[in-house]
């Protein structure tokens, strides 16, 4: 059966091409030993959450670079985990809605962190063939990116989405303490 959402687009859109909005991007890229890493990463988690609440306010982002920073700072692992448990049910639209929007606009090399997070949302409500769609938009963009690896093997395995969304809600915690502590 298919559904509304496994019909969505997550093709880029013209804004993944700008060479302008590359550049920004690419300025909040985060260098993994970089001296200021942690700064880095803590301004890549408050970034997540500043932008969840323009969505969830004006259902889009107010600025480029406020697209940009997230996209940016999601190259760091710790800043992607951060992300990946930063939703719960009363925020899951808001979510559904910023992760697709900059799954389209993400440039080359920065689209896998973004389609793994908009898979893990596909996942949890069944829309599985979405899921699987993401995780090959993230494969193309970084064909050994290890989440998108571990994603497939956990879909795969028909792990039950309320156990995936349980594990996710439980390490966010840790993963919140590693940046802010």
């Amino acid at each position: 059966m298919t559904t509304e959402k496994d019909e969505l687009s997550i093709a880029s859109i013209a804004q993944a091409h700008d060479p302008e909005f590359i550049a920004l991007v690419q300025s909040f890229a985060v260098i993994e030993d970089s001296s200021d890493l942690n700064e880095c990463q803590r301004d890549g988690a408050t970034a997540v959450i500043d932008l969840a609440a323009e969505f969830e306010k004006f259902d889009l982002a107010t600025t480029p670079e406020n697209l940009a920073r997230v996209l940016g700072r999601l190259s760091d692992i710790q800043v992607r985990d951060f992300a990946l448990g930063s939703h719960n049910a009363e925020s899951f639209q808001t979510y559904w809605g910023m992760w697709h929007h900059l799954l389209q606009i993400a440039p080359e090399g920065f689209v896998a962190p973004v389609a793994c997070l908009f898979a893990t949302l596909a996942y949890e409500q069944a829309e599985i063939a979405l899921a699987y769609r993401s995780l090959d938009r993230a494969s193309i963009d970084q064909p050994e990116y290890s989440l998108t690896i571990l994603l497939r093997r956990v879909f795969g395995s028909g792990w039950p989405a309320a156990a995936f969304a349980a594990m996710r809600t439980e390490l966010h915690p840790k993963v919140t303490a590693g940046i802010f502590d």
